[in-house]
């Protein structure tokens, strides 16, 4: 090792890439590259543009082990599909050993590379690296993202071949490692739907499809790595509430190497023999996943065709998938629900003003917008045939229906907390017509749920949570909810999973489980709603910072795309998992929305507590 190389002693990696752009290859040899920082070679071109390929070269005659520890780094950033480039890095025996489909580590930066100081020797035929980073998360062999801290060190061991007089690894780090902007470069995050196991909506007779989010390699094929991660199966955080309707060990026909749409936007995939004997409800049950599950990678598609043994099962269309089961919400909201003034529930057209037309909110039919009771928040059933309200000092909470004439009755909780902040959350409904709601009294902390709004509730079980519930938000799909939850003056985001236990709908047993933080950088959470099939809208604060909005994914990472518009004293935020709905918020100038293209416009400069069904 020459001595420069070993005064330093360390070094981030430097960029050897070739760039494949619309078949002519552009080499960026290290000579010409800057030693450290981030390359974004092709930052140029735009994302979905899948003619760019980013490719790594390979070792060069007589590399350095510093240098080839680097190439291979750099190899693992790059878009070689079975990583054969990266392995060329490793002897033999390494290369067949190491599995980068075991895991990906992501780190703040790209990783550094120490030399390890030989021990009483001088370095002689083999030589070690210490790979150091701040972990930030961590995607494993079920292509699922969780977010992760703390310190990444992993040695690299190298030796020097007596036959080819070359260094190799021959003790690489498990799985793969990358910087943050190189994961970003490199992953897309997308959804793979399975059938909700136990819900169904109950305004409709349709079964209800859950996405479960997956991080695939962007440029390596990601329509046929995300259909083979289908066929596999839910992630084994969501596996206990969903079910597939893939027999199980279907797979990709044996030499599938690659699946595209037709001109015609039709996906047709080959399966091997045990899908071969399917019946036709079934068939298109299992197609149906396979186009809500492609359509959210490629939007254009509009028919699966399955085959098997060579003979067609089925086709399913965009229209008739969606007839079978429903993603999000069952329908599109009609209204736009918040409290007046006058402490009110009153409702607006869910659809932006056009033309810059103000829409006047008026009260809702029933006892709710009579004004008899004086309101603090609100939730609309997903129907929108009923509501139920938390009164203003947070104690009662009252179930009505939304038909003109309706009397308001006894609430059906009340809490004992001897303080506003010690009593009622803002409720919610599920899918199935269900309410659920938290007790804040520190005597008795509680998440309840009332079966169709009414009758005693049931405590739901909450194994594993720390802290008081601050709010409270249930997924469209009826198996996730979203809670604030407070502890030592902190209130981060978790999303559980709410698992029923008996037959369908019966309540008798309902618990959350397995909360997973999804914002954990974020010291406080002011408000959050559900703002698509697995993405929240979140408003909070880091530790020193200002209050920010931002979307994040359930799984914890950041999607793709800018964050809503700047809005400052945000004190409560609503979305619907329709995104073509506008986002609406009680801020410092009351009721505003952001219509698509747009900056948000006042609504209602006395209203307060906005929240579309659910």
């Amino acid at each position: 090792m020459d001595a420069d190389r070993e005064g330093r002693g360390r070094r981030t990696p430097r960029r050897a890439m070739a760039y494949v752009a619309c078949g002519v290859v552009l080499l960026a040899g290290c000579a010409s590259m800057p030693d450290s920082g981030d390359l974004r070679g092709v930052d140029a071109t735009p994302r979905q543009d899948t003619q760019v390929r980013v490719y790594a070269m390979p070792p060069q005659e007589d590399a350095e082990p510093l240098d080839i520890v680097q190439g291979f780094l750099e190899a693992l950033t790059s878009d070689d599909p079975d990583y054969e480039t990266a392995r060329k890095y490793l002897t033999r025996n390494a290369a067949k050993q190491w599995q980068p489909g075991l895991s990906t580590t992501v780190l703040d930066d790209g990783p550094g590379a120490d030399v390890v100081p030989p021990v009483g020797r001088e370095q002689g035929e083999d030589t070690a690296f210490t790979l150091t980073g701040t972990k930030v998360a961590v995607v494993d062999a079920q292509q699922s993202y969780a977010p992760a801290s703390g310190e990444y060190r992993e040695t690299v061991h190298l030796v020097h071949d007596k036959k080819s007089k070359q260094w190799r690894i021959d003790s690489p780090p498990p799985g793969v490692v990358m910087g943050k902007s190189d994961f970003q470069r490199n992953y897309v995050s997308v959804n793979k739907y399975y059938f909700a196991s136990n819900t169904r909506a109950a305004t409709a007779p349709q079964t209800v499809a859950v996405a479960d989010p997956v991080y695939v390699r962007e440029r390596v094929d990601p329509m046929t790595q995300l259909v083979r991660s289908l066929l596999s199966g839910p992630t084994s955080w969501l596996d206990p509430v969903v079910r597939t309707r893939f027999p199980t060990g279907t797979a990709l026909k044996n030499g599938v190497s690659s699946l595209a749409p037709d001109d015609q936007n039709m996906l047709t995939v080959p399966l091997n023999a045990k899908a071969g004997h399917v019946g036709s409800d079934q068939c298109e049950a299992m197609a149906t996943q396979l186009l809500f599950t492609v359509q959210n990678l490629t939007p254009a598609v509009d028919t699966v065709e399955l085959q098997a043994g060579g003979k067609q099962l089925c086709s399913v269309k965009e229209n008739e998938a969606n007839g079978a089961a429903t993603r999000g919400s069952v329908e599109n909201p009609a209204y736009l629900y918040f409290v007046d003034g006058r402490h009110r529930l009153v409702r607006i057209s869910a659809e932006a003003d056009a033309g810059g037309t103000k829409a006047e909110p008026v009260p809702v039919p029933g006892a709710l917008g009579d004004g008899d009771k004086d309101l603090h928040s609100v939730a609309v059933s997903r129907d929108e045939h009923t509501a139920a309200g938390v009164g203003i000092d947070r104690k009662a909470l009252y179930v009505g229906s939304l038909v003109s004439g309706g009397s308001l009755g006894e609430p059906v909780l009340v809490s004992n907390g001897k303080t506003a902040e010690d009593r009622l959350t803002t409720p919610s409904w599920d899918t199935e017509g269900d309410l659920w709601v938290a007790d804040r009294n520190p005597a008795d902390p509680r998440l309840l749920l009332f079966k169709e709004g009414a009758g005693k509730p049931l405590e739901v079980a909450t194994p594993g949570l720390d802290g008081r519930i601050r709010d409270l938000r249930v997924a469209a799909d009826g198996v996730r909810i979203a809670l604030v939850v407070e502890k030592g003056g902190k209130q981060s985001l978790f999303v559980g999973r709410i698992e029923r236990e008996g037959r369908t709908g019966d309540p008798q047993s309902v618990s959350v489980r397995e909360l997973r933080s999804t914002t954990p950088d974020l010291e406080e959470v002011t408000t959050m709603s559900w703002a698509g099939d697995s993405r929240l809208v979140v408003v909070g604060r880091e530790q020193g910072g200002v209050q920010q909005t931002r979307y994040v994914q359930v799984d914890g990472s950041t999607p793709e795309g800018p964050p809503p518009a700047a809005l400052t004293g945000v004190k409560e935020i609503a979305a619907s998992e329709d995104d073509e709905m506008p986002l609406v918020a009680y801020s410092e100038d009351g009721i505003v929305r952001l219509p698509s293209g747009a900056q948000w416009q006042k609504v209602d400069a006395d209203g307060t507590a906005p929240v579309y069904p659910g």
